[in-house]
């Protein structure tokens, strides 16, 4: 994203709550302190973010998948099994929570992912 290669989904994610001129501090960063990060944007809009959010997570996860052969070889690797991210820190909109109660989102966005990886390539 931005020309830059982030070390993790979640760091190019919360990369993009900031602007263009300030993400490069996420090319080094872990995943955990990438959220914590992300929180600090300046002139974060959450409105603006909570439209956008989903897409910018599928691209991100596209990218991740379709441009690693090992990952999307593990990700075919689930067949049609259904895809929860279900997480003990009660985050009900990208997973579910421990009892499987919750929106899901990232699991849907892999499903979707998954099921695009395995459809012939159309041929123009």
């Amino acid at each position: 994203m931005d020309e830059l290669c982030y070390p993790s989904v979640e760091a190019a994610y919360q990369a993009a709550k900031w602007p263009v001129n300030q993400r490069a501090q996420f090319v080094e960063i872990t995943a955990g302190k990438a959220k914590k990060l992300g929180r600090l944007a300046p002139g974060f809009n959450q409105k603006k973010w909570d439209k956008n959010k989903v897409s910018l997570m599928a691209s991100l996860c596209r990218q991740k998948f379709t441009n690693s052969p090992k990952l999307r070889e593990m990700l075919l690797m689930t067949e049609d099994c259904q895809l929860e991210e279900r997480n003990s820190w009660q985050d009900k909109f990208w997973g579910t929570d421990e009892q499987g109660i919750g929106e899901n989102h990232l699991g849907k966005i892999l499903m979707v992912i998954r099921s695009d990886l395995v459809k012939p390539m159309e041929i123009f």
